[in-house]
């Protein structure tokens, strides 16, 4: 089969801080992409026992920027209830999940650069520790390339499109 959305992985090797973001930003965008050319209905197709869709993985993705670089690192940030599910109520648009998700990615990456330090350490604890970015930046970029993989088998399974 072939893999009509492959791209290639980013190339920067100028220190730690920048081949992290740029796999992590490469991540993002490649689960992102997986919408691409797809109907309303595709993007909403559950295919899963789980409950998995396209959009619901980005929804879920969105969930997962807010609260690892927003709630952990920010203590003002509102305590709320964090919904992780993939469902994605159909009166919600896919404009609106896309845009949420671009905001959340904005919005962590400014976190990021504000702290500018990989070593600073959450603000609130993870499993009853702080962690630092480094390790939250390697935890989301993980979480986000785990998910991009999953959209990816999604993706062949509505219309045979693969590749990162």
């Amino acid at each position: 089969m072939t893999e009509t959305q492959r791209e290639t992985v980013p190339m920067i090797d100028d220190g730690e801080p920048a081949v992290a973001l740029a796999f992590l930003d490469f991540a993002r965008h490649c689960a992102l992409k997986k919408l691409d050319g797809l109907s309303d209905e595709q993007q909403r197709r559950v295919l899963v026992p789980s409950g998995t869709s396209l959009l619901g993985l980005i929804r879920h993705l969105t969930v997962g920027e807010r609260w690892w670089f927003g709630y952990h690192f920010d203590p003002a940030y509102p305590e709320r209830e964090w919904d992780f599910e993939m469902a994605v109520p159909p009166e919600v648009s896919i404009d609106e999940i896309v845009e949420q998700y671009r905001a959340a990615v904005i919005d962590s990456n400014a976190v990021i650069a504000a702290l500018g330090d990989f070593e600073t350490p959450t603000a609130r604890p993870v499993r009853g520790e702080p962690r630092t970015l480094r390790w939250v930046v390697a935890h989301m970029t993980s979480e986000v390339a785990r998910h991009a993989g999953h959209a990816d088998i999604l993706r062949e399974q509505l219309d045979g499109v693969t590749g990162r």
